[in-house]
């Protein structure tokens, strides 16, 4: 489990094809942190450490992961978040992150207001029942708040840390991202879906 806490930032090397999927090698002072078979949140997606060398981290990309995240269309150069899980003794901050993205959105428009950046992000309709104003939203693996809503697009503001501390600083509009909702949000809707066919 992760928090949305980014905790440093690394720079994809290379992204490569692998029988049945891809292998993704990213280069960050993190990598000294870890170990063969770590998990670690790359963009808001839980993957496993698949090697460590120096300051270089590899990781195995299956194809739906690929698929269903920016992870399979990342570039050698590009900045990728990164966070590692939740120790059990930590204190607990952002919200709950799981590292399974539910989606990909577009970043549609960047503007500032004073030292803080707005940041609008257009979302799949499949979403749409669990975006919620004022609720919590994973973006590139980025705790945020859901601050203005409407119909197929929802704004975040972002403090000079975040901005200063991830990747949000190298994106601009049409860029994808990846979405995780908050997941007590998908408890509910499941519920409500298995109450609805059980009645």
């Amino acid at each position: 489990m992760f928090t949305g806490l980014i905790e440093g930032v690394g720079a994809v090397t290379r992204l490569a094809t692998a029988p049945g999927g891809y292998e993704l090698a990213i280069r960050t002072p993190l990598a000294m942190q870890l170990a063969t078979g770590d998990s670690i949140a790359v963009n808001g997606v839980c993957l496993t450490v698949a090697a460590v060398e120096d300051r270089e981290m590899v990781a195995q990309i299956g194809p739906e992961t690929a698929r269903i995240t920016n992870i399979g269309r990342l570039r050698a150069g590009m900045m990728v978040n990164l966070e590692r899980p939740v120790r059990a003794d930590a204190r607990m901050g952002g919200h709950f992150v799981l590292g399974h993205v539910d989606g990909t959105g577009r970043i549609v428009q960047l503007t500032t207001e004073g030292e803080f950046r707005w940041v609008s992000v257009r979302y799949p309709a499949a979403l749409g029942a669990l975006v919620i104003l004022k609720g919590s939203i994973a973006v590139d693996g980025i705790s945020l708040t859901v601050a203005r809503l409407t119909p197929g697009h929802f704004d975040v503001q972002i403090v000079p840390f975040t901005w200063e501390q991830t990747n949000l600083r190298t994106r601009g509009p049409g860029d994808e991202v990846n979405l995780e909702c908050d997941v007590l949000g998908k408890y509910v809707l499941r519920a409500l879906e298995v109450r609805k066919i059980d009645v």
